[in-house]
């Protein structure tokens, strides 16, 4: 079984959005979750979905898998503090449902503009390798600094990557790394980081284009702009 662990607990404190969290902002009238979500609604190698989600905003969201026909979605479980938390809450959330090689893909809910290709990569490698990290080649210099704020390092841009997502696994080796993590109280930015503190080997896919998270509100113009984009491309094949 593949499924999909989409993690929207954010509270979305750097967009400014004071009515709703960053993940239930409206494009078209239509929520940037729902966006995500229905990547994997339409994937025919994702078997289930299960959200991690603001405990406030649960009614809401059961509410919009409704209004916009999303099926796949087996449980919506309360979000934690911060991200690593929210992910472990998830897949403790599967213990019943998943065995221990089965896969698991784990995504930003703010993070809509992903595509049937890389959901397929990341199942192809996590099946071949068991991890899979999504990352996409930097297009700037990545330095770093020291305690006061020198440059000690600028390492050869070709050899820098930012991660992004999904970030995929068989699920017994995520869930014993979360699980290590919160015996050892370690905590981690994301599933990368986690394996880098514990020395698991990650194999990667390349990003595809455009896979924006929104975090701030930059963010989503930019998404608004590039999905408008892409819809005018489909429509008037320019």
């Amino acid at each position: 079984m593949t499924t999909a662990l989409i993690f929207a607990g954010g509270t979305g404190q750097r967009m400014n959005a004071r009515t709703k969290p960053k993940q239930f902002l409206e494009l078209h009238g239509k929520p940037v979750i729902i966006y995500t979500l229905e990547h994997f609604e339409i994937h025919p190698e994702v078997d289930n979905i299960i959200v991690v989600c603001l405990e406030s905003w649960i009614l809401e969201l059961r509410h919009l898998l409704k209004r916009h026909a999303i099926e796949k979605v087996s449980q919506i479980i309360p979000g934690g503090d911060g991200g690593d938390k929210s992910i472990y809450n998830g897949l403790k959330a599967l213990h019943n449902k998943c065995a221990p090689d089965d896969v698991v893909l784990i995504h930003d809910g703010v993070r809509p503009l992903i595509n049937a290709e890389l959901i397929s990569l990341n199942i192809a490698k996590v099946k071949e390798r068991g991890v899979s990290i999504t990352i996409e080649a930097a297009t700037e210099s990545v330095i770093r600094l020291d305690d006061d704020d020198l440059i000690t390092e600028v390492p050869p841009r070709a050899m820098m990557y930012t991660a992004k997502a999904p970030q995929s696994f068989k699920y017994g080796l995520v869930l014993d790394l979360y699980q290590r993590a919160e015996k050892d109280g370690v905590r981690s930015i994301d599933s990368a980081h986690l394996c880098s503190i514990y020395n698991i080997k990650m194999h990667t896919v390349n990003s595809t284009p455009n896979n924006i998270k929104i975090t701030k509100p930059i963010d989503y113009y930019i998404f608004r702009a590039l999905f408008e984009a892409m819809e005018n491309e489909q429509i008037l094949g320019i």
